[in-house]
């Protein structure tokens, strides 16, 4: 066939590649969105502001539309770990399979279960069974993360395992296995990014209702509650991302210095902000350096060591180019979000934030940022530990199915078109709810037109009012 020349384990990357960026797209916005929904909704029990439940009922849409194509694109994923990396599956699978498994019997099935409830339980359950479920539903998300993170970590930094005598990874230590040593990071790097996502595509639909005049009161309250996690949560991201790569120094010491383009092992070791790394001559072309300061980042001296990646076989060095390029466009997003931040509080102070027709226009510029930080962030994560598929256990090469090249390839050219139908519609319905935007509830609760949820209502009638 036409294929079969074609190396079907650079395939079968691209191919898993294509299908897991599709899939983050997802959960990397429903985790932040489901604990946003919970917010609002404890904001509109709280105040009984009715533009909260507004907000709530528009984006719980959004929600339901993502969560949807979250699950079809992860059920591909675990199909393709039998497909395209069977030996790899083989081999892990004691470990991988009941993490795996732990997520679709402690967080699939929960969120599944309350989904329903959150999305049509609208008057049709008490206030507080509503919270719960939207709560639960967004406990689950995090819970599924967890299970998610733990079993990526640990082919990060494989831990709490044996090899057996037949080839097999047989577990040892669950708890090893589950707290990896790169997890706790990771985890706490991948739940700050995905509610910092969430909170752009909010903050860029607020800014696109305010530019417009149209839907104002939930816009305001969509943007002022985008730039509080924008102020707070940004500049603190920023500190998990340097002990993260603190700890992946640690384990993983190539990933770094490919991140760095640093070749050579060196004291007082430059950064580079930007350059062209030259894996073949072993360089880094053009680079633009500030003396000493990834010494003073990595090893908190100015003239600490760093290794460079002649220290390693250039068989065992990942791709460098794509690690070097991806990390800083991970790092520059990150602080265009932190600068978002800072002019938010400089226009809150100022009293002009939902005045600001620039900062609305920047603030809609700025709504596919979080989805672009996590992809690039993701890329340096799995490009970086290149060759290997289970770091320093397994290469991406022995984990490969035997098969030819041609099946590989027709179905990598399948996916491209299916999901660019199907997830195309999807998005597409997406934006059509957003354009259509909150819709102002007309049912009234409690006397005189002041709409108040059932619970205050209750309340009211409790205390004579």
């Amino acid at each position: 066939m036409i294929f079969d020349k074609l190396d079907p384990v650079l395939l079968g990357r691209i191919q898993f590649a294509f299908t897991v960026s599709f899939h983050i797209l997802f959960p990397a916005f429903t985790i932040g969105l489901a604990s946003w929904l919970a917010v609002l909704e404890w904001r509109w029990l709280k105040t009984g502001k009715e533009v909260y439940a507004d907000v709530y009922r528009m984006w719980v849409k959004v929600f339901a539309v993502t969560f949807g194509m979250g699950v079809v694109s992860g059920v591909v994923m675990s199909f393709q770990f039998g497909t395209n990396w069977s030996v790899f599956s083989d081999r892990a699978g004691n470990v991988l399979g009941p993490l795996l498994g732990y997520e679709v019997l402690t967080a699939f099935f929960l969120e599944a279960s309350f989904l329903g409830v959150m999305l049509f339980g609208w008057n049709r359950v008490s206030p507080r069974m509503h919270f719960a479920s939207t709560f639960i539903v967004a406990g689950g998300t995090l819970i599924s993360a967890f299970w998610i993170l733990s079993a990526n970590s640990w082919m990060q930094t494989p831990a709490g395992f044996e090899a057996g005598a037949d080839g097999l990874l047989y577990p040892t230590n669950w708890l090893e296995i589950i707290f990896n040593p790169s997890f706790p990071y990771r985890f706490v790097h991948m739940v700050v990014a995905a509610y910092l996502t969430t909170a752009f595509v909010v903050a860029g639909v607020g800014g696109f209702y305010l530019l417009r005049g149209r839907q104002v009161p939930q816009a305001r309250i969509m943007l002022g509650m985008a730039m509080i996690m924008a102020i707070f949560v940004a500049p603190v991201q920023l500190l998990f991302g340097d002990l993260h790569g603190l700890n992946t120094l640690k384990h993983q010491p190539a990933k770094v210095a490919a991140m760095e383009g640093l070749w050579e092992t060196q004291r007082g070791a430059p950064l580079k902000l930007f350059g062209l790394p030259d894996q073949a001559g072993e360089t880094t072309l053009h680079a633009i350096e500030i003396p000493k300061l990834s010494s003073l980042i990595l090893t908190h001296e100015l003239n600490g060591e760093v290794r460079g990646l002649k220290e390693w076989p250039r068989e065992e060095r990942p791709p460098v180019a794509w690690v070097f390029w991806t990390f800083r466009l991970m790092v520059g997003i990150g602080m265009l979000m932190i600068l978002t931040g800072v002019l938010g509080l400089f226009l809150h102070l100022r009293k002009r934030l939902f005045e600001t027709r620039w900062f609305h226009a920047w603030c809609v510029a700025m709504t596919p940022a979080g989805f672009l930080a996590v992809l690039a962030g993701w890329f340096v994560t799995e490009v970086g530990r290149q060759p290997y598929i289970i770091y320093g256990v397994m290469t991406t090469a022995e984990s490969v199915s035997p098969v030819p090249g041609t099946p590989v390839a027709i179905s990598l050219v399948t996916f491209v078109l299916v999901y660019g139908l199907m997830f195309g519609a999807g998005f597409y319905y997406i934006l059509k709810l957003i354009r259509k935007g909150p819709e102002v509830e007309e049912e009234a609760y409690g006397s005189h037109g002041v709409k108040k949820p059932p619970i205050l209502a209750e309340w009211a009638e409790e205390e004579g009012n």
